[in-house]
């Protein structure tokens, strides 16, 4: 069985072997990299060989993957430490059923997926309106995978959208809420709030604000707000009708979320047709995920190279560089997903992990990159490995020319990654420039590119909300199977409690109601501080 110091041994092996010299071998792309669907995924420019290929598959295997799968899948409460089942695939796969302590969800699902399409679709035509005539704008209010899920699919699929404007607001700090309301028309406004307790206390602090800007200017502003929640007590107290209240289940985390109620946002923009096609593209990965063998599993090999880059290599940071300026946000949507999900430091039996866990994740769209971070990337001292989203097209026939320049940067930086430049053809450069001596020599160093840095590529045809929602799939699954092979719960956070919890603390502390015993000398002296540049 495969160990983690099989692993880093290999990394160690091959750690002076570049990455080109690979390339030697005429096959390498073909065989390092793996088709699914329209999804070609490849992960030829990293120092995986056959023998390391081997020696994850056996890590995969050894840990027990396809049970815990076929675990998820089947309702088995796989959230070990919150005794809940893990099956948001169940809101994008409407067909058979799936049993959690022995009751059927399925018809549940199906019942408020329908809920939600009539909704919509009243919504877009006019036959649900504002007091003040047809919506044109909706306001979704949430925090997390409350907002992070729905915000980022609205603007991945912004070609399909003809319906209102979607308007996303998170932020406690009311310049948020204000720039987002402002201009907007109350009368002709819906606010969504996105809790499943109803008590989230930044959602619910918007959530107030918003209902005292919609009562300026509308007799009944309860009538104009939808809630995405289980706490049908907490909703019609705020004056929420129970028809517009949608409500899912624990076995729904809310990083996972944005397939169910969550993305009634995202629904109304693009039309329930759309919606479904992406719920289609979504179930299409799982079934591919559950049935593929690993060595061809995308979601398998994607997980199996984030492994070796950071338990294996020790590379602690992933850049997530999609070329495509609609997926802007997916960066940070992963960011949650996977470092809330695997950022944990014990294992599934609460005995401190024996290896690093999830990897700081990050980036932005190419080619703004290009100009800003990718100096460290390609020239810095750390080693960041890192994965290229691209579309073969654009939407935009007319500008293919500038889709392709887009194209071309993002192989370019790839091969780069990969290639490098050495001393020797960073002098022949500056030679040519008339550089000599001493001068030649300090000129050509700074020119050089030590290359060998590893990339992946996710090619596909064009961003649809079926291959979007086939993307996000690959990565819910990418991040459960390093989860698994790590023995970690993915699917809890208690790390998100302790500072909610002292913030509540704190909060009589800042306005003055007390002395805040207990806390640090940092801590009362910063409070003491923002009391006296607030006047109190």
């Amino acid at each position: 069985m495969t160990s983690w110091t099989d692993l880093k041994d290999r990394a160690a092996a091959v750690a002076t072997r570049r990455i080109a010299e690979l390339f030697e071998k005429d096959n390498r792309a073909p065989e390092f990299s793996a088709e699914f669907g329209p999804f070609l995924f490849d992960y030829s420019k990293t120092n995986i060989d056959e023998g390391t290929r081997d020696l994850l598959l056996a890590l995969a295997e050894g840990s027990g993957l396809a049970a815990k799968r076929a675990a998820m899948f089947g309702g088995a409460k796989i959230n070990e430490t919150e005794g809940r089942a893990v099956l948001h695939t169940a809101l994008r796969n409407l067909d058979g059923s799936v049993l959690v302590d022995g009751q059927d969800v399925m018809p549940e699902v199906r019942a408020t997926h329908a809920r939600m399409a009539q909704f919509a679709r009243a919504v877009r035509a006019g036959g649900y309106t504002g007091q003040g005539g047809k919506i044109t704008d909706v306001v979704n209010i949430g925090i997390g995978g409350s907002d992070l899920g729905p915000a980022m699919a609205t603007l991945a699929l912004a070609p399909y959208h003809d319906g209102p404007r979607c308007h996303f607001v998170s932020n406690v700090d009311g310049a948020h809420i204000h720039d987002v309301l402002k201009g907007l028309d109350p009368a002709t406004t819906l606010v969504i709030v996105a809790s499943k307790t109803f008590t989230t206390i930044e959602t619910m602090t918007n959530a107030a604000t918003a209902k005292a800007w919609m009562a300026r200017d509308v007799a009944d502003p309860g009538a104009q707000f939808a809630a995405l929640s289980t706490a049908a007590d907490l909703t019609a107290a705020f004056g929420i009708d129970a028809s517009r209240v949608f409500g899912f289940a624990d076995w729904v985390g809310g990083r996972y979320s944005m397939w169910g109620p969550i993305g009634l946002s995202l629904m109304i923009a693009i039309g329930p047709e759309d919606f479904d096609a992406m719920l289609k593209g979504a179930a299409a990965m799982d079934a591919h995920f559950r049935e593929a063998p690993f060595a061809q599993n995308l979601p398998v090999l994607l997980a199996l190279v984030g492994i070796w880059h950071n338990q294996g290599c020790g590379h602690a940071t992933r850049a997530v560089l999609p070329y495509d300026q609609r997926l802007a946000r997916l960066p940070a949507y992963l960011q949650q997903l996977e470092m809330e999900s695997n950022g944990k430091r014990v294992s599934m039996d609460g005995a401190d992990l024996a290896v690093d866990s999830g990897p700081v994740v990050w980036g932005e769209p190419g080619t703004n990159g290009q100009h800003a971070f990718y100096q460290l990337i390609h020239q810095g001292t750390r080693i960041v490995p890192c994965e290229f989203l691209l579309a073969a097209e654009g939407h935009e026939p007319d500008l293919a020319h500038q889709h392709l320049l887009l194209v071309a940067n993002c192989l370019a930086q790839s091969e780069a990654l990969m290639r490098g430049r050495s001393l020797e053809e960073a002098t022949a450069i500056m030679t040519q420039k008339g550089l000599s001596g001493a001068e030649l020599e300090r000129q050509a160093r700074h020119r050089v590119f030590p290359g060998s840095r590893p990339s992946t590529t996710l090619l596909y045809p064009k961003l649809t909300p079926e291959v979007f929602g086939g993307i996000i799939a690959l990565y819910e699954h990418r991040v459960f199977v390093e989860g698994v092979i790590l023995g970690i719960n993915s699917f809890d956070q208690w790390g998100v409690e302790l500072g909610k919890e002292l913030a509540l603390a704190l909060a009589p502390v800042l306005e003055g109601r007390s002395e805040g015993a207990g806390k640090d000398g940092s801590t009362r002296a910063l409070a003491s501080r923002i009391r006296a540049l607030r006047g109190m």
